[in-house]
């Protein structure tokens, strides 16, 4: 029955079976909090080389050291001593599915990702709270010398490798909770690509929360060499919860020479969640990244992908929507920055806001010294669906070279009453009307992910438009 209060409607948003809960059982957990102690047991735990535990414990010194921004959402009831940081599975790593423990099969059977893999995916890792849990790539890409393994096995088969680039794009001087990332990560990707080979079909890791009270931090590290390709989707859930469960991961990307790396991501989070999650790629001469995020569910999201252009004609492409509703602060946008000449940055965000959903839409271009002839443009559309709802962006322009052109553009509105009555005219329901004109303000966003990725897209936006068409 359709309800005037849309604020209550919100809130009792029904996630479907998005939002449902394994029994919640353990090989092995840390206490909660952090500290020396915890970082060490999990490094041991992990039988990782000295080094990656002095990483870990410099990282942790750092973020005892740091404050929390003094900008965007209030991060107050967000305390790590109440959080805990490792939570091992009661499996070690399969590579097949049928092989897993029967509660962890059945969520990502309900999750749609085993036949994901079977009908469009060259390769899937599933994690299930603070480690992988499944991991396969197709045979003809490791013989052609592609590497897609869980990170913790990475770092014992490719120490090299992982020591050569790990923390360089995402330094745990960044931020606080880079450095919190730094101290307890755990689970994730690496992703190799060797020069010259491309990858056509997507590969694909899946992030699955399910402990109460506990952090996800897992490392996503993609490496393309010259003339490479690669698309790589990352999905994430978790169940609601009465407590905070926060999810603080890292993405470090390498684009070499001529190469090109798209990263998709589809987040769907519990409204308990805070999602502190860092991304950023480094891209060397005539390289292209490609972003296409779509952010949803979260109480709490501050995420910036950043593309960090160093060669000559490389270039960045960044789409994006985020959807906040009810009681949510999503805090979302890109940076681009411009280090050599002759580069070039898009960047497509929307937002949609309902009920008393907070939407911060933030972009970051730089133009350094270095960046004669490059150029940057960037769009921010901001769609408002409740009177309660705010909305805003906040374009920053660092410009320090002539030599360079950077446009910025925003709108923010609210659902055109006009379009709805023209459809309602048409014999559309007024709330199918609303999903029509909402559905169609994403479509720039849904139309760059595969079919499959699109339809789940379009279904949490629908999903979410539940409880602001009352």
């Amino acid at each position: 029955m359709p309800s005037n209060n849309i604020e209550e409607k919100l809130k009792e948003l029904d996630r479907g079976f998005y939002d449902f809960i394994d029994e919640f059982t353990y090989d092995k957990i840390t206490e909660k909090g952090i500290n020396a102690d915890i970082v060490n047991e999990i490094s041991r735990e992990k039988g990782e080389p000295d080094w990656m535990r002095l990483r870990r414990l410099k990282s942790l010194e750092l973020f005892l050291q740091m404050e929390n921004p003094n900008w965007g959402p209030d991060l107050s009831e967000l305390n790590m001593d109440d959080i805990t940081a490792y939570v091992k599975p009661k499996t070690d790593k399969k590579s097949n599915w049928e092989a897993l423990p029967e509660e962890i099969k059945a969520t990502f059977d309900r999750l749609g990702i085993p036949q994901a893999e079977q009908e469009s995916l060259a390769g899937v890792g599933a994690q299930y709270d603070s480690e992988e849990v499944y991991f396969s790539i197709q045979k003809h890409l490791e013989d052609q010398g592609v590497i897609f393994m869980d990170f913790a096995t990475a770092l014992k088969e490719h120490e090299d490798l992982v020591k050569e680039y790990f923390q360089r794009a995402i330094p745990p001087t960044l931020h606080k909770y880079a450095a919190l990332h730094g101290a307890v990560w755990s689970g994730g990707s690496l992703i190799y690509v060797p020069e010259g080979v491309k990858v056509d079909i997507p590969l694909q890791s899946y992030y699955r929360l399910n402990a109460p009270g506990a952090g996800q931090f897992e490392h996503t590290m993609i490496i393309a060499e010259d003339n490479a390709k690669v698309h790589f989707i990352e999905g994430c859930s978790a169940p609601r919860y009465n407590v905070v469960n926060l999810h603080a991961g890292s993405v470090e990307i390498f684009v070499g020479k001529n190469a090109e790396v798209r990263f998709s991501t589809i987040e769907n989070w519990s409204r308990n969640m805070y999602n502190l999650n860092t991304k950023r790629a480094i891209v060397d001469e005539g390289g292209k990244v490609i972003w296409v995020s779509g952010s949803f569910g979260s109480k709490v999201s501050m995420l910036y992908p950043t593309s960090v252009l160093a060669g000559e004609g490389a270039s960045a492409e960044y789409t994006g929507i985020t959807f906040a509703g009810d009681g949510q602060y999503i805090d979302n946008g890109c940076s681009m920055i411009h280090l050599a000449p002759n580069t070039y940055s898009t960047a497509l965000t929307k937002s949609i806001t309902g009920g008393t959903g907070k939407s911060m839409t933030r972009s970051l271009v730089q133009m350094k010294r270095n960046s004669a002839g490059s150029r940057s443009t960037v769009d921010c559309e901001n769609l408002m669906l409740t009177e309660g709802a705010q909305s805003d962006t906040i374009p920053v322009l660092d410009i320090r070279n002539d030599d360079v052109d950077c446009g910025h553009e925003a709108k923010i509105g609210s659902l055109d009453q006009s379009q709805i009555f023209y459809l309602m005219s048409r014999g559309i329901p007024e709330d199918e009307a609303k999903s029509m004109i909402v559905r169609g303000f994403a479509e720039p966003v849904s139309r760059e992910l595969p079919l499959e990725y699109a339809v789940e897209m379009n279904h949490l936006i629908d999903m979410e438009l539940e409880g602001a068409n009352g």
